[in-house]
């Protein structure tokens, strides 16, 4: 594996590990008597961020077969 794919997978964990994190967080939120509407709505952006960098990367790692 070249050292850029493996910064890639790195990245990818770790966003992968933020996004299962914020939906964690998320979740408890909508839970709770008090929710903070403008944080819980700010949550939910980042969480969709993070679902589009992880799929730009999982894209850049797929072989591109007509090589």
């Amino acid at each position: 594996m070249a050292e850029a794919e493996r910064t890639l997978v790195e990245k990818l964990e770790a966003l992968r590990v933020e996004h299962r994190d914020l939906d964690d967080a998320i979740a408890r939120m909508d839970q709770g008597p008090y929710v903070d509407q403008l944080r819980l709505r700010r949550m939910k952006k980042r969480k969709l961020q993070l679902k589009d960098f992880i799929a730009r990367i999982e894209s850049r790692l797929i072989p591109d077969l007509d090589a």
